[in-house]
């Protein structure tokens, strides 16, 4: 009415949404898979998005340790093999979330250290000097699983994790996230034509699509990455044979050509991976050490993977002890790592676990088969080749969705914290604060000088200081724990402001049943984890 006074909200208007323990809108969570035919399109989509990391990883090392291409291919098979294995055993038997175990980029700093060990120059034959350092990298990484193995079976993480809060949760999943920034647009950038349009189409097909077509069943955002990469790969193919990169600067080829990853050429047609394919490991106390540090971090960060992919698969918090289980099994993937020699060790896959919020499909059933597709590639090399030749820039487009879904589920347990508190305000922003400042600056000083802030004679030494300190989840997350834990914590009111007060039915294993449903081990195995 002119002139007169707004009418007064509804009550209803005024509330808060309400907490939800459990994400909403979800397909399928863990224990409800899909029809087998949109099951296997979705494991097959899986598999794809694990290939970026599986395929950068080599090309990056392989050639610094006097490998070809053939080598590089057999490395590339040899990831895909173990990481299909690591996943069937961490979805059976480990945490049973549908989590991918891939490789990770926190073991390539100790790695590289492996790479320009002093015993390895006045090796003259470069096929025989890449054996070597690959034995080397075997012992450490085999030395380095024991780490996570007892800190998992033994139960001591699961003690740990017991104090772990919302609050503190929140640093250590978001950055699990938002921290792998340096993987999504400056690999765009580094072949611009192609990964630019991989971002605008897959933001079309899972976001925009759905709402324009409507279909009984939701087809173009649950497999958005295929069609999106399917259309970019044909069109970077047709650029490639077109001449486009004809002259280009050889930097260009290699990010823009669909031929230039010579992984195609290099793979046998029929391969089936071995442990100690490569020789004996060889033992240096000082490389092992340092790879332990790392493994350390990739359980810190792999921990902060795990709570999202719970929420991804509309799952209830993990309990401690099965997070402490899927260490374990963590460290065991570690161990066979080392025993097939994958260059570098396991952790869970952070894109994998994005792809479960793109899909709105947590299935763990889904997670096994893509499993399945990592064996199948790595046997028959050629096919594998095929889809580990997809253009870099291509998956750095689909990161920039998927790492920014893990770091958005990050922030969602903000809900259970108190944000009018000043004691949250300061934990949340200073942990995140120092989870991007400390590494920025680890990682600004090695990129200028060619080596970390930390540089003494031993290498080893080094990178036991100079690698955790350089990973974004591992300082958020430890500075929030600390801060968390410390600060006032015996205040009833703090407990609620930090939101522990909403994890207490999830501390033990059997105090909800929804646990049970969700994480207990099939044919009653459980009887066998005392952590349990």
């Amino acid at each position: 009415m002119a002139g007169g006074s707004a009418p007064p909200p509804k009550a209803d208007e005024l509330q808060p949404h309400p907490v939800k323990d459990q994400l909403p809108n979800v397909s399928y969570c863990i224990t409800s898979p899909p029809p087998w035919p949109e099951a296997i399109l979705l494991g097959f989509q899986h598999f794809l998005v694990m290939l970026g990391t599986t395929v950068i990883i080599p090309t990056a090392l392989v050639p610094q340790m006097g490998g070809d291409n053939e080598d590089k291919a057999k490395v590339v098979q040899t990831i895909l093999f173990v990481s299909g294995i690591n996943t069937l055993c961490q979805t059976f038997f480990g945490t049973r979330l549908p989590v991918v175990i891939g490789g990770s980029y926190t073991f390539v700093a100790p790695t590289i250290s492996i790479i320009l060990a002093g015993r390895y120059n006045n090796e003259a034959d470069p096929h025989e000097k890449f054996l070597r350092i690959m034995r080397g990298t075997q012992g450490a990484l085999i030395v380095a699983s024991t780490l996570q193995i007892v800190l998992g079976f033994s139960g001591l993480w699961r003690n740990v994790l017991r104090y772990l809060s919302p609050l503190s949760a929140v640093p250590l999943v978001a950055l699990a996230g938002f921290g792998l920034y340096e993987l999504g647009f400056p690999g765009v950038a580094k072949c611009v034509e192609i990964g630019l349009p991989e971002i605008i189409l897959l933001l079309i097909f899972c976001q925009y699509v759905p709402h324009v077509i409507n279909t009984d069943k939701p087809v173009f955002d649950r497999f958005a990455v295929i069609f999106s990469v399917a259309i970019v790969w044909l069109y970077a193919y047709l650029l490639t044979v077109g001449g486009a990169y004809r002259h280009s600067r050889p930097k260009t080829k290699l990010h823009c050509r669909t031929d230039s990853s010579g992984l195609v050429g290099g793979a046998p047609w029929i391969r089936i991976p071995y442990p100690f394919q490569w020789g004996a490991p060889t033992f240096d106390a000082g490389e092992a050490f340092a790879m332990m540090m790392a493994s350390f971090v990739v359980l810190v960060e792999s921990t902060g993977t795990y709570i999202a992919a719970s929420r991804c698969a509309s799952a209830t918090m993990i309990p401690a002890s099965v997070l402490s289980r899927g260490i374990g099994w963590q460290g065991i993937a570690l161990l066979f790592d080392g025993f097939w020699g994958t260059l570098v060790g396991s952790t869970a896959s952070v894109e994998n676990a994005g792809l479960l919020a793109l899909t709105r499909v947590g299935s763990r059933r889904v997670v096994q088969i893509s499993a399945g597709f990592m064996i199948f590639f790595s046997v028959l090399g050629k096919f594998g080749a095929v889809f580990a030749s997809i253009p870099l820039p291509i998956f750095a487009g689909l990161y920039c969705l998927l790492f920014a879904y893990v770091g958005s589920v990050g922030l969602t347990f903000l809900q259970f914290c108190n944000l009018n508190s000043f004691r949250t305000k300061f934990i949340l922003g200073f942990s995140i604060f120092m989870g991007l400042s400390v590494p920025q600056y680890f990682n600004e000083y090695t990129s200028v000088a060619g080596y970390g802030p930390v540089h003494t004679g031993a290498r080893w030494f080094n990178d036991i200081i100079n690698v955790p300190f350089s990973s974004k989840p591992f300082v958020a997350g430890l500075v929030a724990y600390f801060l968390d834990t410390t600060l006032n914590k015996g205040d009833n009111t703090t407990r609620k402001d930090r939101g522990y007060h909403w994890w207490d039915k999830f501390r033990s294993f059997r105090t909800d049943p929804r646990s049970e449903e969700f994480y207990a081990l099939p044919y009653n195995l459980n009887k066998f984890f005392p952590s349990v």
